[in-house]
């Protein structure tokens, strides 16, 4: 995302509002750093600015928002499903990956994204109100986590039918929560959205970054077939619990390894991932790997994995 921009010398606003900085950059970054996959991902504010959300777009940093749209309970009931092929920023999207398949279609597998019920309504609603929501207002909660699982399974489809080869699931916010209130608000509409994009024909990645140690026995309930595991999480027991369930992505620490480890550092830490891993783990960071992360250490990241595999 941000390391794209950077690496093609593009501010952030140009790679967040047009496809095609986003696809130039994603597709030089698989090329020279090994990459497996091109990525429509570059901030989690496309359903929300559809919904009428006032999105901020600095020059060269990512778009923020400190203007909720659901100031209000009431406001919930204002939100209307938006068509993505009507929705300038969920239509960039899209035309992104119809360029992918156009380009490297047949090179690359391609990732689609939507934002998982709960982060999208965290996005909406606010994280701090979201939280303190969720005992004070659970009906509502439930009634804006139906309109958001509905957008999102209306915006992957869209995808899947521009080329999406998987849909990548952004829930973040969920690693703020334990077992009991995962599996009463997050996961059923998680599992909503994943059993919509099987139905498609397409796979899915499901993102929570964080800790989310106390719910790794439940992810796998998801459907997913991808999921990234952050550093802060043991992946050797993660390896252990999703396999033959799903896939664990990770998970070395993004900050401390990336962006300001030894290429040694790297190495070591990709050689870990690996002796903890099994024959369908994928290796990664465990999270974004930083705008200022220096060229060789993304660059060892495959050459240790292509010296292990040798």
């Amino acid at each position: 995302m941000t390391f794209a921009a950077k690496f093609m010398k593009v501010p952030y606003k140009k790679y967040v509002e047009d496809y095609r900085y986003l696809v130039e950059g994603n597709i030089a970054c698989c090329e020279k750093f090994g990459i497996d996959m091109v990525s429509a991902i570059s901030d989690p504010f496309r359903e929300a600015h559809g919904f009428g959300e006032n999105i901020i777009f600095p020059e060269d940093d990512v778009p923020i928002c400190n203007d909720f749209l659901i100031k209000e309970y009431s406001d919930i009931d204002k939100l209307k499903i938006n068509d993505p092929l009507s929705c300038e920023r969920m239509l960039d999207r899209i035309n992104a990956i119809k360029l992918y398949k156009k380009e490297v279609g047949k090179k690359f597998p391609i990732l689609g994204w939507v934002e998982g019920a709960f982060a999208e309504a965290a996005d909406l609603r606010g994280l701090s109100k979201i939280m303190t929501d969720i005992y004070d207002a659970p009906d509502y909660i439930k009634k804006l986590l139906g309109i958001c699982t509905e957008q999102a399974i209306i915006f992957s489809t869209e995808q899947i039918i521009a080329g999406a080869d998987f849909i990548g699931i952004g829930d973040a916010a969920a690693s703020l929560v334990g077992p009991q209130i995962y599996k009463e608000l997050v996961l059923p509409y998680e599992q909503k959205i994943i059993s919509s994009i099987h139905k498609k024909g397409a796979k899915v990645k499901l993102h929570i970054c964080g800790d989310i140690s106390s719910i790794l026995n439940l992810l796998p309930l998801s459907g997913a077939d991808i999921i990234d595991v952050d550093w802060m999480v043991n992946f050797k027991t993660a390896n252990e619990i999703f396999k033959g369930r799903c896939c664990a992505c990770g998970n070395f620490d993004p900050v401390k390894i990336m962006l300001q480890g030894s290429m040694d550092d790297v190495r070591k830490a990709v050689i870990s991932c690996i002796n903890d891993g099994n024959n369908t783990t994928f290796i990664a960071a465990g999270c974004e790997v930083p705008k200022m992360t220096p060229l060789e250490n993304l660059m060892k990241v495959d050459s240790t994995i292509k010296e292990m595999m040798e």
